[in-house]
């Protein structure tokens, strides 16, 4: 395949030497905000930054290039994409977390989510740590996880810094140099704790996992998940 890396930064970086590795050639490196002929590739894979992310995907579905999209902290404009990709006949995945461990972590705490709902006496909680460049918080990856949580029981919403109840779930938001991600769900009362957690020991396993999206994405039309590339939930 021919990949445009809308976005440049570490991820990008990581996701070249993947992607040259699996015999992809990378035909388009953009940065901020470099005029690019976006058609000159066979597919686009965005980790860019939150003001770039809705422009570069439209650019892909006006000009009939699947993308794939990492970047966290745009989603106020994510069902105008939907909508956009669906007008041009486009193909498009998102996600908040491309690591394969992570999507099947996000499974495992909706299914946990599920058999906790029943037990009263549990306060849920969130823990999210990435690096000290991360520029959102909380993370994608811990809102995902929160949301999973709120299909599956009768909390209402998520919070950051919140206070744990009936109704939140609070995620609690660290920075610390050089963590690639680590996220733990907690469920505890006054006789024990249940945590379930993901530790990223490197940025590999993203950008492993942005490749296979997009290999899995050529020749397909439409909105997909993670979930349709690993055939899991």
């Amino acid at each position: 395949m021919k990949i445009a890396l809308l976005g440049y930064g570490r991820m990008g970086k990581e996701i070249e030497k993947i992607a040259i590795s699996r015999g992809h050639d990378i035909v388009i490196r953009k940065d901020k905000d470099d005029v690019i002929d976006i058609t000159l590739a066979d597919v686009a894979i965005d980790f860019s930054v939150p003001t770039s992310a809705f422009n570069n995907i439209s650019d892909c579905f006006n000009n009939n290039v699947p993308v794939i999209s990492g970047t966290t902290g745009w989603l106020e404009k994510y069902d105008e994409a939907i909508n956009l990709c669906k007008e041009k006949k486009g193909a498009f995945i998102y996600a908040s977390n491309f690591s394969l461990g992570v999507n099947i972590f996000f499974e495992l705490n909706k299914q946990l989510a599920k058999m906790m709902n029943a037990l009263q006496d549990y306060n849920i909680s969130m823990e999210e740590i990435h690096h000290t460049k991360k520029l959102d918080a909380p993370s994608g990856t811990a809102i995902t996880l929160a949301e999973g949580v709120l299909e599956n029981t009768n909390r209402t919403k998520w919070e950051l810094d919140g206070e744990a109840s009936e109704e939140i779930v609070p995620i609690i938001a660290k920075r610390i140099a050089d963590v690639p991600g680590t996220h733990t769900v907690s469920y505890t009362s006054e006789v024990d704790t249940i945590d379930i957690k993901h530790t990223a020991h490197n940025r590999q396993g993203f950008a492993l996992g942005a490749v296979i999206a997009a290999e899995w994405l050529q020749n397909k039309t439409g909105v997909f998940t993670m979930n349709d590339v690993l055939n899991i939930g």
